[in-house]
């Protein structure tokens, strides 16, 4: 091997060595202290795209999935009403069996006309109730999308409460009966609703895990690896810079041969 003074052949290749060991240990220090596999967009850009539109998708089903329990808190808050509406019919039921009583006088059938009339009265209340500003009642459908692409959708039919409940009389047992029944119909299908978006709820959420996974994959540091790798390089900084020192002592032999 020759004796040269200008080149320092060993010396470059090993602070080249040693320049690409503490990169890759800074690499590692930076996926360790952020737990992320993907620091830098440079680490790797395919897998960054994918793991944003894998967030993206995740983040869509938890939003879609609460906006579906708000729509199942008002389904809840329209059966509750129902359910007091259907109570209400009930006693508006009674009080038509008792004015049909021969044996009442005038004076106790004037007492069940005026309940009867509160009661009318209430159930018109009832109708106007409303959930978060928007009416509980009407001939107006809701449309709820029930997946993270706004591809599917489910229609909540109106419920005109006002119709049905209106225009009853103590005297006229089958009006009466005949709301009863689509106050049970009514109840059913609010049932059915909250049945259905139950189930899509928990479709959303089995996907936002699952998407959630795929992206942890992608862009999470395997911690036992990436420690294993710090370790590695670690030691390689330290050797490299131990040899770069020792390369460049080297050159001193250079100039015992001129003394």
């Amino acid at each position: 091997m020759s004796v040269v003074i200008n080149t320092n052949y060993a010396a470059t290749v090993a602070a080249s060595n040693l320049a690409a060991s503490s990169a890759n240990l800074q690499k590692s220090l930076n996926r360790l202290s952020s737990g992320q596999k993907i620091v830098n967009p440079a680490d790797d850009a395919g897998g960054l795209a994918v793991s944003m539109k894998l967030s993206a998708a995740a983040n869509r089903s938890a939003t879609t999935s609460n906006n579906i329990g708000n729509t199942v808190s008002f389904l809840q808050t329209q059966d509750g009403v129902l359910s007091v509406a259907a109570k209400v019919l009930d006693r508006m039921s009674q009080l038509s069996t008792l004015h049909l009583d021969t044996t009442k006088n005038a004076s106790d059938l004037a007492n069940y006309s005026t309940e009867f009339a509160q009661l009318s009265t209430e159930l018109g209340n009832l109708t106007q109730e409303s959930f978060n500003g928007n009416a509980l009642f009407g001939s107006s459908n809701l449309t709820v999308t029930t997946t993270e692409s706004g591809s599917q959708t489910t229609t909540i039919n109106g419920i005109d409460l006002n119709t049905q409940t209106s225009g009853l009389a103590i005297g006229t047992l089958s009006g009466i009966t005949t709301a009863i029944q689509s106050l049970a119909t009514d109840r059913a299908k609010n049932g059915a609703y909250q049945s259905t978006l139950g189930f899509a709820s928990q479709v959303l959420t089995v996907n936002q895990e699952n998407l959630a996974a795929a992206n942890s994959r992608i862009m999470d540091v395997d911690v036992a690896a990436e420690s294993t790798q710090l370790a590695r390089w670690n030691v390689l900084v330290q050797s490299g810079t131990a040899m770069l020192a020792q390369a460049n002592q080297s050159s001193q032999t250079a100039l015992k041969l001129l003394g």
